[in-house]
This record gives C-alpha cells, structure tokens and sequence, in this order.
C-alpha cells in the first residue's frame, strides 16, 4: 500500500471520527449554528393582548384579543391536546385541529366559530393582561414549545430554558 493511499484511509476515517463526535455532542455543546437545526417549527408569532379602544368586555373587545401560532416547517402539525396558556394558569386547548406547513392561526379570547385561520377560547373575560402577561405555548405532552413576553418581565425561560422573548 502506498504512503499516498494510506494518508487518504486516514483522511476518511479522522473525518468520520469527527463527523460522528460532533452528531454526539448534547444540543449544549453543539454550536449556535447547529442549535438552529432544532428550534421548534411552531412558535408564537405576535400578540395584541391590548384589544384596541375601550375595554367593554363585549364579545368584538374580546376576540380583538388574540395571539398568533404559526408553523415554520412545510409540513403539517397536528396541534390536538396541545395548550396556550397565560402567567395566571388560564388555558386554552387546541381541539381537532391541524395547522398547516408555513401558516399561522389566531386563537381569540372570545366565543367564534373555529376555521382554518381562527380558533375562539370561548370566554367572556378577557384573559391577556395589557401591560404584562406572558403566553406559553406546550404540546399534547406538556412538553414546552414556545413563550412570548410582553410588558415587564416577570421571570425566566420556563423549565430552564431560556426561551422567553419580548414581543
């Protein structure tokens, strides 16, 4: 065996060493390029928790209350059992429903008719504290996907993570 063909074995076995020590390596340690590949493809996307004008508590003040959920993937989600909640434990829970790739639906904090684009919780309250709440968004699992904060924050990423962005 030549000294040329030996260089390149040891080419090809150091790189896939590499390879496989970096695919090994916990989300921690990886690079914040790396980390990217894995944030969640469901996110809260914008938030009016102030409905404009005056707050009446009637059903068109009410569902000018929302928050916004997209899917950043191309492929659809399914969102069934899947939860919104805010800082005082109100939740919403996602029912039937599937959003899909690269769209976003607005869940209304008043009564509706659900379609594609809009979701309603139903409520005669309003449920977004104007000047500081935080939406925390978690799968069918529990498991935390996403968080939007406005106003004062109130406290760190939930479960660890630090997650938590301003809106």
């Amino acid at each position: 065996m030549s000294f040329r063909s030996i260089r390149r074995i040891a080419a090809a076995t150091l790189t896939a060493g590499a390879a496989l020590g970096v695919a090994a390596l916990p989300a921690s340690a990886q690079s914040p390029h790396q980390a990217a590949a894995f944030r969640p493809a469901v996110v809260i996307s914008g938030v009016q928790a102030d409905s404009p004008g005056y707050d009446d508590r009637s059903n068109r003040s009410l569902n000018r209350e929302w928050i916004d959920v997209t899917n950043t993937s191309r492929r659809s989600v399914n969102l069934d059992g899947w939860t919104l909640s805010d800082e005082d434990g109100h939740t919403y829970t996602f029912n039937h429903y599937r959003l899909d790739g690269r769209s976003t639906v607005r869940v209304h904090t008043g009564i509706g008719r659900d379609t594609h684009r809009d979701v309603y919780q139903d409520r005669r309250n309003y449920v977004w504290d104007n000047r500081s709440d935080t939406a925390t968004l978690r799968n069918d699992h529990g498991r935390f996907i996403d968080d939007a904060s406005w106003g004062r924050h109130h406290r760190g990423g939930h479960d660890g993570n630090q997650h938590n962005r301003r809106l």
